[in-house]
């Protein structure tokens, strides 16, 4: 299966890293310097799954791709922001028989690649990975929790998604693949959960332990959670209850250390998601007439800090 990969970042670079080093058919969309770099060091994965070095990753940028054909799948891992410049850069690789499976988070993205592409094309898809790329190009794996889920979003079968979880088996147990019978479902279920992490720990600039153990702290996350689930439920994807209350544990847990990257995007004075994760939810709940008083309070936090370093970062 003819796999382009787009860029080769710390979420699709690890993906397709595993999947090559299996031996598919594995080709690397990225920017020029960054192919290079690749040219010339090689792909290189820090993980506790084992580390490896990729010497000679196939790779292709944008200006190159309409000579090489059609891809029978595309894997696209960007982050919301930079995802139509990435839909632009990948179409002349989508063809007739063209398969793209989309990893980021949320919904807006399916309604983007279906307005492009044609819904036909589009699979669902999830993934969970704790990885980043350091400055000096490697991709650090920072746990042995990794895993990819995809599916007709249906909820059907079809011998292209056969063909995609033969090729995701191929990398286990590098990465665990699962194929879902129900994955626009779980992508509703995982977009609530990740609007509350990201909403609560951005909003109070600390970890879910640290907010539980403010006054008031678990009653916030709590509200969030009620929120996000009241529009997943309202959209017809309500959360299922063991879902959901395992959700719950997670984001109230006294002691946790756990943050949504988002803030420590934040932190570093990066780019975020604000719009992809938390606006469209909100947009979503309007439509529906639901009030998210948390929610809005949390966005108006996130515009702000855009605002904050779009005006630091032109500042000479």
């Amino acid at each position: 299966m003819r796999t382009l990969v787009v860029g080769a970042g710390a979420t699709g670079g690890y993906y397709g890293a595993r999947l090559a080093e299996a031996g598919a058919d594995i080709t690397f969309l990225v920017r020029p310097a960054r192919a290079a770099r690749l040219a010339s060091e090689g792909l290189k994965v820090a993980s506790p799954l084992g580390d490896l070095h990729l010497r000679e990753p196939r790779t292709i940028i944008a200006a190159d791709l309409p000579q090489a054909g059609a891809f029978d799948l595309v894997l696209l891992s960007c982050k919301a922001y930079d995802l139509d410049a990435a839909i632009a850069d990948v179409a002349p690789a989508v063809g007739e028989g063209t398969a793209i499976l989309p990893v980021l988070n949320g919904m807006a993205h399916l309604d983007a690649l279906d307005s492009r592409f044609g819904a036909a094309k589009v699979l669902g898809g999830s993934c969970a990975i704790a990885a980043m790329l350091t400055p000096e190009g490697t991709i650090r794996h920072m746990s042995e929790l990794c895993s990819i889920t995809y599916g007709e979003r249906d909820g059907g079968t079809s011998d292209r998604i056969a063909s995609v979880d033969a090729l995701m088996k191929m990398a286990a147990p590098k990465f665990q693949p699962r194929l879902s019978d129900r994955i626009q479902l779980e992508m509703w279920e995982k977009w609530v959960f990740l609007a509350t992490l990201a909403s609560g720990t951005t909003l109070m600039r600390a970890a879910i332990g640290d907010i539980v153990a403010a006054p008031g702290g678990t009653a916030l996350l709590t509200a969030l959670h009620e929120e996000c689930t009241a529009i997943a439920d309202a959209s017809g994807f309500a959360p299922r209850e063991k879902v959901a209350s395992g959700a719950r544990g997670q984001l109230t847990a006294a002691g946790s250390t756990f943050t949504a990257s988002m803030l420590r995007d934040i932190e570093g004075k990066g780019r975020i998601e604000a719009d992809h994760v938390i606006g469209d939810l909100i947009a979503r709940g309007q439509a529906q007439g639901i009030a998210t008083p948390m929610l809005d309070l949390a966005y108006t936090g996130l515009k702000a800090y855009e605002a904050r370093r779009a005006r630091e970062t032109k500042a000479p």
